[in-house]
């Protein structure tokens, strides 16, 4: 139909395909818009290979415009920032032809402009009469650089504690001219209307997983390198790489005194150097670096864990896991996320030692294990589906009118 209202949709990464954390977000929104409105896509594409899903894209939207984003630009770009008393944030997603190609598209009739992840949120400019502004924040980005700054030493902890703080005023200001603003987690939320000078509240919709997708299925075979203990995520991300290095560190040892045949794979693509050393540090680590499917890896385990000890909003890894009825021990800061029961759909565990006690019973009793995951997969099927999580981001549609694209 042509006749559907025209809204805009910005990203900071190309929103398909959906095989990382923001990108599986940023695609179920959009996918969910194209139900109603035309839209018209502008995102950066920070892997060329992305540019590959342009045709895709075009079918699924009235427009889509990937700019291609050199990181080597970016940086210098940020780093002029620093200098300059900006936040890099903004200026590593800066762009003359993004701002042209959201200029030329800010002029056609929309209805409304959508902006996924505050790094976009500069590109909207002066507001237009009478059109509505959505922005999706995800997480509060600011405070992952306190907690940067916290971790680190000497000149970058004053550059992540400086950008925590610029980062910070700027979500601030943009939940205030947004006419609905959502972060991924009531926490996230929480943490934002927190804040001095706030005039409107940030409101907040979950991530979601496909329980179909992510199913366990009797025919699926085991994968060459299948392990017991699993852990999965892109191995290009601080956190995660921190996470898995404290596992291997502090966890796997206490784990393979007590099972010394217990094998740990870390599953995810672009695994760092930092990454890859893994391997090498303990006896019965793997570092898959990139597969064509987590769900083998997934399905065959008997313990998934997420270690992470700095996370954001809602991760992802954690319900794809609950979703295949595998049991999930997870850190305080993972769970924060999620509204599970711990005990009964999630194995929640502080410090090393607590960590290695809940990965040895689980190893030790598949029954427990099997009931924690069934339950899991049952929480994420009533509560966890996509349609149920932007709910909320529909009441708002309606509030400001736009419910009937």
């Amino acid at each position: 139909m042509t006749d559907r209202p025209e809204v805009l949709f910005l990203a900071h990464r190309v929103p398909y395909p959906p095989d990382k954390g923001d990108k599986i977000r940023s695609w179920r929104l959009l996918e969910h818009l194209t139900k109603r409105f035309r839209v018209h896509l502008a995102a950066f594409a920070d892997d060329r290979r992305d540019l590959r899903h342009q045709a895709f894209l075009e079918s699924a939207c009235a427009s889509a415009v990937l700019v291609p984003l050199d990181p080597r630009v970016a940086r210098l770009c940020a780093g002029a920032a620093v200098l300059r008393g900006r936040a890099f944030t903004f200026a590593w997603f800066e762009d003359g032809r993004m701002r042209r190609h959201v200029g030329a598209l800010r002029a056609r009739p929309l209805a409304a402009e959508i902006v996924f992840s505050s790094a976009m949120a500069g590109y909207v400019g002066e507001p237009v009469p009478g059109r509505p502004l959505l922005v999706d924040l995800c997480d509060a980005d600011s405070e992952k650089w306190r907690q940067y700054a916290a971790g680190t030493d000497g000149l970058m902890r004053a550059v992540y504690a400086r950008e925590a703080e610029r980062l910070a005023a700027a979500e601030t200001a943009i939940v205030n001219r947004a006419d609905a603003a959502f972060a991924a987690s009531p926490a996230e939320a929480a943490i934002i209307n927190a804040r001095a000078g706030l005039t409107r509240a940030c409101d907040w919709f979950g991530n979601g997983v496909d329980t179909d997708y992510f199913s366990p299925r009797a025919d699926r075979p085991a994968p060459a390198q299948a392990a017991d203990v699993v852990f999965v995520g892109m191995m290009n991300y601080r956190p995660n790489v921190e996470a898995a290095e404290w596992f291997v560190r502090e966890v796997w040892p206490r784990v393979r005194a007590r099972a010394p045949q217990a094998r740990f794979a870390v599953v995810g693509a672009r695994p760092a150097g930092r990454a890859r050393r893994l391997a090498g540090r303990r006896r019965g680590v793997v570092v898959t670096g990139a597969v064509d499917d987590v769900r083998p890896f997934v399905q065959h385990a008997r313990v998934i864990v997420a270690p992470l000890r700095l996370a954001r909003g809602v991760q992802n890894k954690a319900l794809e896991a609950m979703a295949m009825a595998r049991p999930l021990v997870a850190t305080p800061e993972v769970a924060a996320g999620l509204a599970v029961r711990a005990g009964e759909e999630i194995v929640v565990a502080e410090g090393a030692d607590a960590f290695a006690d809940a990965v040895l019973r689980l190893l030790n009793d598949p029954k427990r294990g099997d009931a924690i995951g069934a339950s899991a997969r049952a929480r994420m099927k009533a509560d966890y589906a996509w349609p149920a999580q932007l709910s909320r981001f529909d009441a708002a549609l309606a509030r400001l009118g736009l419910a009937d694209g």
